[in-house]
């Protein structure tokens, strides 16, 4: 049984039955919307070519496998796998043994999704600048849905899908072995699948607000998912690993942030253009440096700290020198226009702000720029403000030149981080580092993400570990009494 119909688990669907399994896959959404967070992204993979992952992949990873890990824990890391102790095996960290498997299977994984008519190429995206190298299948997420869905229904003998059924919980043997899953489908009816094995690929909790806020605070209220697949995510996967044992990993505090105009409906309607202007509150005040790195690498952190202001919204600020940078309408998704005025005070009583509050910001901002020699919008040029709290580290120019232009911006939740313990053959471990044998996890399932999410690696993550769930689960357990 595979729980989820996105990218992980029809990867582990399509995969095991190539490996002689027999699988059902169980999708809480209608068969029109099928497909979870996949369905809705563009799905880029942060590769350099189809074969090799980004010359930085696993320097990332490793820059944000966790907290203060403690070096005495840890030091057995370096040595071969078979050798961890278990306490080592069930540390929530992103350990090296799983990055490199991921940067290993990433290409076989892009070439057998080619193997289905996926096509992938370097193609546009909302980054002006950016600071690593990007891949996606022509068609985006949707595309990897309905290449693999229509290999699922070409072969009803061996993949059935059961669209509008939400597991409940796992079911286990006398022995400790995963034996199936209960479910529930149209009004509220209990069904049981009995399996050899059961894949988690139900994605994470960005559409549970209990669980948000018992995670990530308060705020989470002014959270809400990036794309409409987000919305099917309600935890059920983690919850009931956790409850059976599983070891939890990944980042329960924290999320993966982008910037929205909450005006707009569509699916990731970024605002990524603030880096060139000014982000300002509810109070009409400054709260962080816009610029303080490759938007790209940092957009993250800025956005998580918009979800912590005021009513959990900022506005973008720009003056007509926004013509000055390249192709920056690329940088903005939004459907809605910006909201325009020919004067600040203007502008803020649009926006509902105290004009002579945001005056006074902008003042003080303007007064601590240098002016405009070394403005280079296509790298980090490093003109900054002085003697401002917090300062803007580049790209620091006043903005004084009509018309004035503003776009309001939320966090929203592409996915959460935390998710369960799992080995690099997707298997989940137990507190004990132990594996639950017949139980994996891939997708949002698995917590791999600390602090910063390592950009354009998510759907590469379930689409890795989708297929090495669904190999090793046929051949472990679904063909394990055939000869």
């Amino acid at each position: 049984v595979v729980v989820g119909c996105g990218i992980s688990g029809l990867a582990a669907a399509v995969s095991a039955q190539e490996h002689g399994a027999k699988v059902r896959v169980l999708e809480r959404a209608p068969r029109e919307e099928r497909g979870g967070n996949t369905r809705y992204t563009e799905s880029y993979w942060r590769m350099k070519s189809e074969n090799e992952v980004s010359d930085d992949f696993t320097e990332r990873f490793a820059e944000n496998a966790g907290g203060h890990l403690d070096p005495e824990v840890i030091k057995d890391a370096s040595g071969p796998y078979e050798g961890w102790p278990r306490l080592l095996k069930s540390l929530g960290f992103a350990d090296p043994e799983l990055v490199a498997t991921f940067a290993e299977l990433a290409g076989p994984t892009l070439r057998w999704l080619t193997g289905f008519g996926v096509k992938f190429d370097f193609l546009p995206n909302y980054f002006i600048i950016q600071s690593t190298t990007r891949m996606a299948p022509v068609g985006g997420g949707l595309a990897l849905v309905e290449a693999l869905a229509a290999h699922a229904e070409s072969v009803p003998d061996d993949i059935a899908i059961h669209y509008e059924t939400t597991m409940t919980s796992l079911l286990q043997d006398e022995d400790g072995r995963i034996a199936g899953i209960r479910a529930v489908v149209e009004d509220n009816r209990p069904v049981e699948f009995r399996a050899k094995a059961v894949v988690l690929a139900s994605g994470g909790f960005e559409g549970n607000p209990e669980m948000l806020s018992h995670y990530l605070g308060t705020d989470a209220l002014w959270l809400r998912p990036v794309a409409r697949g987000g919305y099917y995510n309600r935890g059920e996967g983690i919850r009931t690993a956790l409850d059976l044992g599983a070891a939890p990993a990944g980042d329960f505090g924290s999320f993966h942030a982008q910037p929205v105009d909450p005006r707009s409906g569509q699916a990731e309607p970024v605002v990524l253009s603030y880096s060139y202007g000014l982000l300002v509150n509810k109070r009409a005040r400054r709260f962080i440096d816009e610029a303080p790195g490759m938007v790209d690498a940092t957009y993250e952190a800025v956005t998580r700290e918009i979800m912590h202001q005021p009513e959990g919204i900022a506005y973008a600020i720009h003056d007509g020198r926004m013509e000055d940078v390249p192709n920056w309408r690329k940088a903005v998704r939004s459907d809605q226009p910006p909201v325009e005025a020919h004067s600040i005070e203007a502008l803020a009583e649009a926006l509902e702000l105290d004009p002579h509050e945001l005056a006074e910001t902008v003042e003080a901002f303007n007064a601590a720029c240098a002016g405009e020699a070394g403005f280079d919008a296509m790298k980090l040029d490093g003109l900054a403000t002085a003697g401002l709290e917090p300062n803007k580290s580049n790209w620091a120019r006043p903005l004084d030149k009509p018309p004035f232009l503003a776009w309001p911006i939320i966090a929203a939740n592409c996915f959460t981080f935390g998710g369960v313990k799992v080995n690099a053959r997707a298997q989940v471990l137990n507190m004990d580092g132990e594996v639950i044998p017949g139980l994996y996890a891939a997708g949002e399932v698995m917590g791999i993400y600390y602090r910063t999410y390592t950009g354009s690696t998510s759907v590469m993550r379930g689409a890795v570990f989708g297929r090495q769930a669904g190999i090793d689960a046929a051949m472990r357990h679904a063909r394990a009494n055939q000869p």
